[in-house]
Order: C-alpha cells, then structure tokens, then sequence
C-alpha cells in the first residue's frame, strides 16, 4: 500500500470520499406464548399480540399459537416450535389449566420452564388454578373459595350483564378489551391469593393463577 498523500486532482472523486455509516437495524425481541386452549386463551392473548405488535413493532414482536395440548405436553410443544423458528425466540410462555390434570405434571411444568431455559430463550409458565376463567373473575371480585372451574362462567356473565357486555362464552373475542378497565383490581386480588397461598405449589393453590405476573411481564417489556 503506498503511504504517498493523495494528489489533489483525486480529492473530489467518488472512490476518495468516506463511506457513510451504514444504519444498524435492531432486531425486535421475539416473545411466543403458546396456550393450552385453543379458542379462549388465543383470543385473549391475540389481543395483547396485536396491541404490543402495532404499537411497538421495532421493539417487541409476539407470536401466539394455540396447542391444543395440556401440562408436560403443551411445553414440550412450546420448546419444539421455539427451537424450530427461524427467529430466536427471547421469552416462551406456557399458558395452561390445572383442571383435573396430575399434581406431578402440573408442577413439573415449573420444572421444565427452568431446566430448559438459557441465557438465549427463557421459559415461562403460566397456569390458572384451575382455568383462566379464575383470572378474568378477579377484576370483577376477590374469589378464593375453591369451587369447580364450571360455577366460574355463570358468575363471569353475571359480572358482564351488570355492564352490559352480555353472557360469558368461551371463545369471546372481545374479553381482553372489557375486561381491560379493571386490570388493576384483578392484579391486586391476584396478589391476595398469592398471599393465602405462599409456599404452595401450581397444583395446590386452589384457586390461584400467575397470569397477573406472566402478563405484567410481558407488557412491561413494550414501556
């Protein structure tokens, strides 16, 4: 290479002048939520998809997909479509139901969302105790009777009457947005619960959910 000076007859050409800085492209974080139903949880969390999306597009970008599985089954679907993506996914949520399932493969979830989770891809899970009709209740009123999931819809229709929202059905596609204005009362009463069951575990705290922190997790992240 020679060290001579450039002649001043080259100064002005376009092979002399500086490169521009090429503008760095941020790459927005990728969150996927995968539920174990596949209408209601779906339809609630595609709301939160299409709100973060629209506003934040740049920053955070979340996928949700409705697996129709339960428990160990349903993560073990969440891990192979994380690990299947062409993007790499920062944040996987396992959204499911107690139900009647086994207290071995409800807490055992836990297990898996922490085992398998890396400096890359963090597992998460969250479970209703005992379906996600507990969680929409709690804006409404504190609930910490251990009743069956099914006396939970009649008392929800009951809440949405007095608003005039009409009954309670399942594949509601329009829950997130009623139910929006009271999300700081259900996040308290979620914590109530919390309260009551300190050092339980998913399967013992009856009723109990951990939506309220999964979803204040994922919201924060767009702040």
């Amino acid at each position: 290479m020679s060290l001579k000076p450039p002649k001043k007859s080259d100064l002005n050409k376009s092979w002399m002048k500086p490169k521009p800085d090429r503008a760095i492209k941020i790459q927005p974080e990728y969150h996927l939520i995968v539920t174990e139903g596949t209408d209601t949880e779906p339809s609630y969390f595609g709301t939160i998809k299409e709100i973060i999306n629209g506003q934040y597009p740049q920053k955070i970008q979340l996928n949700v997909y409705g697996g129709g599985m339960n428990t160990v089954s349903l993560f073990d679907l969440a891990k192979t479509l994380a690990q299947e993506s062409a993007n790499t996914y920062r944040h996987v949520w396992v959204v499911y139901d107690t139900d009647d399932f086994s207290e071995e493969h409800i807490d055992h979830v836990l297990q898996l969302c922490e085992e398998n989770s890396t400096e890359e891809t963090q597992f998460h899970d969250i479970w209703s105790n005992q379906c996600i009709e507990l969680w929409f209740l709690l804006h409404f009123s504190f609930m910490h009777a251990d009743i069956h999931r099914t006396e939970y819809w009649p008392k929800i229709s009951e809440c949405l009457k007095k608003l005039g929202a009409g009954e309670y059905e399942k594949n509601r596609k329009d829950m997130y947005w009623i139910l929006r204005p009271y999300m700081e009362v259900a996040i308290e009463n979620a914590k109530k619960l919390d309260v009551l069951n300190k050092g339980k575990t998913a399967s013992q705290a009856a009723p109990g959910t951990s939506e309220y922190d999964r979803i204040s997790c994922i919201m924060g992240r767009t702040a």
